[in-house]
């Protein structure tokens, strides 16, 4: 799945933690893809192999993405992806996979080229996988998760499931999946499998919007009527502990939304994004600095190397896009203000930002920014990347 942010709380949460809980750096390695397998006929799976030197540096959460990486018609393109299979359990230093669904979108660029331009053997640019989704779902005994997902919100749901299903005896995980037909549901088989190694303990609802079900509840696009009444006969909420949500912003601000309502705590809703709609940064839009124009001056510290340049103040531009001019290797991956990739801290004069789907309430206070969505307000912005 193309993605671009996830939340366990009201904002959207997605900068990376590791596997150990703290923050880490996202940095690009040149992996090899090992195999790729056809979900359905407008998706792939994609896997990659890790050589042992860089395993530590792919260890993961599920449900975390990679950003990929590449150059097409001459220009720098990239894009997330959801992380669809669950952490590998492996000794140190052995080799280990990382795999992703990219499904097509109409006129996307990269995830048309990937049906046909990634296959094994091609090496490509991945990052270290990044965010926050599921991080915190430690003690699973006796809980009961439930994932609501859309086309291909599937990937990081796949992962969860799986942790949740084998990681306690006692766990159970309910997945409420809509798709326009079967032929477009991603993992089928896969799904079929888990649910025939746990059938007591994984529930699986398919909702088909253009395919007629049985029961008419399962039949039609999911709006606020079809939702509550899933609510009121096949999911309880009160014995639900978790909700994870994963699709486009209309399907996951329609849950939040009926699911609060009916008594869920905020907390205990967990999101995922595909994309806010805007069309991904590719590399620095260039701006031109003309002389005697008032400017902002914007430092930028990054692996311990601090870069200076001036932003037009009738340019309005991002700290991101300003950044590129001087460091093309700052981070960032959908540059739509919610993956989170791009995080930093104002060390130095203020901003404001445009959007926010990435940050913790406590981040801000703190003083980090999405540095894509930030616009100087000060004659000086220092941002780090490396706090």
């Amino acid at each position: 799945m193309s993605l671009f942010a996830s939340a366990h709380t009201a904002p959207a949460s997605a900068p990376s933690r590791g596997v150990s809980g703290e923050r880490t750096r996202a940095r690009f390695h040149t992996l090899t893809v090992e195999d790729v397998r056809p979900l359905t006929d407008d998706a792939v799976e994609v896997t990659f192999a890790v050589p042992a030197e860089l395993a530590d540096d792919y260890d993961h959460l599920p449900g975390q993405y990679v950003a990929l990486r590449t150059t097409l018609d001459g220009v720098e393109v990239r894009r997330s992806y959801s992380l669809c299979r669950a952490p590998e359990h492996r000794g140190a230093g052995q080799p280990t996979r990382l795999s992703v669904a990219v499904k097509r979108d109409e006129g996307g660029l990269f995830s048309t080229w990937a049906q046909t331009g990634l296959h094994p053997g091609f090496r490509i640019d991945v990052m270290s996988p990044q965010g926050t989704f599921t991080s915190g779902l430690d003690d699973l005994d006796h809980r009961h998760i439930v994932g609501i997902a859309a086309g291909s919100g599937i990937t990081p749901l796949m992962a969860l499931a799986h942790t949740v299903l084998t990681r306690s005896e006692t766990s159970r995980f309910t997945l409420l999946y809509t798709n326009r037909s079967t032929l477009d549901v991603m993992f089928l088989e896969d799904l079929a499998d888990l649910k025939d190694r746990y059938p007591t303990r994984l529930t699986l609802h398919h909702v088909l919007s253009r395919e007629q079900r049985t029961a008419p509840v399962l039949s039609g696009r999911i709006d606020e009527e079809k939702l509550r009444t899933i609510l009121r006969v096949l999911i309880d909420p009160t014995d639900v502990d978790e909700w994870f949500l994963c699709g486009p912003l209309s399907l996951v601000d329609l849950c939040r939304e009926v699911l609060a309502d009916v008594g869920v705590a905020r907390e205990h809703i967990r999101f995922e994004l595909f994309t806010t709609g805007d069309e991904p940064l590719r590399t620095a839009r260039p701006v031109e600095v003309r002389k005697g124009e008032k400017t902002f001056r914007i430092e930028v510290n990054l692996d311990g190397v601090s870069s200076t340049v001036e932003s037009p103040v009738d340019a309005h531009e991002s700290v991101l896009n300003a950044a590129l001019r001087v460091r093309p290797d700052a981070p960032f991956a959908c540059a739509g203000g919610v993956c989170g990739t791009c995080r930093a801290r104002v060390i130095e004069g203020s901003v404001t930002m445009t959007e926010n789907y990435a940050l913790e309430p406590d981040e801000l206070e703190r003083g980090y920014v999405l540095t894509c969505q930030s616009h100087p307000t000060s004659d000086r912005v220092v941002v780090d990347y490396d706090v």
